[in-house]
């Protein structure tokens, strides 16, 4: 299943077409993994309050925080980082991180996703 519509100078997704796929932070719609010339992935993901901490190897993701609670916040390396609408944070490979709170969350992931690269500790 294609998650876009290729034209000759452009792509166009339509995010409320996409399927959510279960993920350890909770349900994300995933695309542009089919685009051969884009080196990465484009998600918007709904997050649980049950998100697990997890890590990349090789991934580095960027979360735009869409929509969030007044305590919503983004747990890295152990750190508690408060979020709001409008916050970006660049999570570099080895980096353990999860939201904290139910949010909706712009994710930017390069090179292209692959659920091999999802770690945990526990």
């Amino acid at each position: 299943m294609s998650s876009s519509t290729a034209h000759p100078g452009y792509e166009i997704v339509d995010f409320n077409q996409l399927p959510g796929v279960p993920c350890p932070c909770g349900t994300a719609r995933r695309a542009l993994a089919d685009v051969a010339d884009f080196p990465g992935t484009i998600h918007v993901t709904s997050i649980s309050t049950e998100a697990r901490r997890h890590y990349h190897r090789r991934l580095t993701e960027v979360y735009y925080f869409l929509e969030c609670g007044p305590d919503a916040a983004m747990e890295l390396d152990q750190q508690r980082v408060p979020v709001q609408p409008g916050t970006c944070i660049m999570i570099r490979p080895g980096t353990r991180h999860r939201a904290l709170g139910p949010m909706k969350v712009l994710i930017v992931v390069w090179p292209k996703f692959d659920p091999a690269d999802e770690w945990f500790d526990e």
